[in-house]
C-alpha cells in the first residue's frame, strides 16, 4: 500500500462519526447476506436418527424422517415435528419465517400488529415484515453495488477517453451526454421497464443505461488537465502507448476524486430501485422489496409499523451510506495531505 493511501486510510479512520457508520453498515451487509441464516421457515439442521440434514439449503422429502408422502416435508407439521423429535432434534434460526412465508396461525386479520411471533408484525399477505426487510435489504445493496461498480466502471473509462484525446471525440461525446443528461431517468425507466417481463436483469440493465454518465465529468476533467504534465508528455515520447499511459500514468491519479463519490452514488441507486419498487414497477412481484414495503405502508393506513418500518429501514442505511461518502470525501481530499 502506498503512503498516500494509507495516510488516507488513517484520516479515514480518524473521522469517529463516519468510520463508525462504516462498522455499523458492515454489519448490517453481513447480515443481509446471511438472511436465510436469520430468518427461515426451515430448520438450520436437522439430526434424525444418527444423521445430520440442512433443510434450510437442501430438500428432503417426508419419507426421510419416517413419514409417507414422497413430497418436501413441512417442519412445522405437528406430525413431522413428532417424527423428528422422537430420534433427534432441530435448530430454528430466530425468525422462522422467509420473506414469501405467510404466518397461518395468526388470530387476528392481516395484517397484523407486532407480536412475540412476529417482532415487526405481518404485511396484507400475512408474511413477516422483518424477514422480508432483510431479505430486501441484501436484494437492494447486491444490486445497488453491482450498479454502481458497472457504471461506475464505464463512467471512468468514457471519461478517460474524452479527457485524453479530446478534439472531435471530446466534443461529440459532450454533445451525446448533454442530451442524455436531459433525458428524465425515472419517468425513461418506468417506460422501458413496462414494456418487459418484470425482471432483475432487464432492471439492471435498463438502469445502467441512465447510470453510467455520473462520473464521466469528474474523470474527464481531471485527465484534460493532467494529460498536459511533463510525466505524460515525457511518456509519449519515450514511445510509451496511449492505453498504458491512460490506465497507469494519469487514472491512478484520477480516481481519488472518483472513488469518494462511490457511496453517494450506491445511495442514489438504492434510492432509485426503492422508488421503482413503490410505483410498481421494478423486481418482481414476489421479490422481496423496500419499496412494496412502503407501499403496503401507503395502502394500509390503519397499519403504520408497515410504513414506520421501511421508513426506518431506508432512513437509516441511506444516513450511514452518507456519512461514509462523507468521511470518504474528506480522507480523499489532496488539500488535507
Amino acid at each position: 500500500m502506498s503512503p498516500i493511501m494509507r495516510s488516507r486510510l488513517q484520516r479515514f479512520k480518524a473521522n469517529r462519526l463516519g468510520f463508525g457508520c462504516f462498522i455499523i453498515f458492515t454489519i448490517i451487509f453481513i447480515l443481509s447476506l446471511g438472511a436465510e441464516f436469520i430468518a427461515n421457515d426451515k430448520p438450520l439442521l436437522v439430526k434424525y436418527n444418527n444423521s445430520l440434514y440442512v433443510p434450510a439449503f437442501k430438500s428432503y422429502p417426508e419419507t426421510t424422517f419416517g413419514g409417507v408422502f414422497e413430497t418436501e416435508a413441512d417442519y412445522k407439521d405437528p406430525v413431522v415435528k413428532q417424527l423428528i423429535d422422537d430420534k433427534g432434534w432441530t435448530v430454528w434460526p430466530i425468525i422462522q419465517f422467509s420473506f414469501q412465508t405467510p404466518n397461518l396461525d395468526l388470530a387476528v386479520p392481516v395484517p397484523s400488529p407486532p407480536s412475540s411471533q412476529n417482532w415487526l408484525g405481518t404485511d396484507d399477505q400475512g408474511r413477516d415484515v422483518l424477514a422480508r426487510i432483510l431479505y430486501g435489504l441484501r436484494i437492494s445493496l447486491l444490486f445497488g453495488f453491482a450498479l454502481t461498480l458497472t457504471s461506475t466502471a464505464i463512467g471512468i473509462v468514457v471519461g478517460a477517453l474524452q479527457g485524453y484525446y479530446g478534439g472531435w471525440i471530446d466534443l461529440i461525446g459532450q454533445r451525446v451526454l448533454e442530451v442524455w443528461g436531459g433525458l428524465p431517468m425515472l419517468f425513461m425507466v418506468m417506460i422501458l421497464v413496462s414494456m418487459f417481463t418484470p425482471n432483475v436483469y432487464w432492471l439492471f440493465a435498463i438502469m445502467l443505461m441512465f447510470g453510467w454518465t455520473t462520473l464521466v465529468g469528474l474523470v474527464r476533467a481531471e485527465f484534460l488537465r493532467a494529460r498536459n504534465f511533463d510525466y505524460v508528455r515525457a511518456a509519449r515520447s519515450l514511445g510509451v502507448t496511449d492505453t498504458t499511459i491512460i490506465f497507469r500514468h494519469i487514472l491512478p491519479n484520477a480516481l481519488s476524486s472518483s472513488l469518494s463519490q462511490l457511496p453517494f452514488i450506491l445511495t442514489a441507486n438504492i434510492t432509485a430501485l426503492t422508488a421503482l419498487d413503490f410505483l410498481g414497477y421494478g423486481l418482481p412481484p414476489d421479490a422481496a422489496s423496500l419499496g412494496e414495503l412502503l407501499a403496503q405502508g401507503k395502502n394500509n393506513l390503519n397499519a403504520p409499523w408497515l410504513a414506520l418500518s421501511g421508513f426506518f429501514t431506508l432512513a437509516i442505511v441511506l444516513s450511514l451510506l452518507i456519512y461514509i461518502g462523507e468521511a470518504t470525501r474528506d480522507a480523499f481530499d489532496p488539500r488535507r495531505q
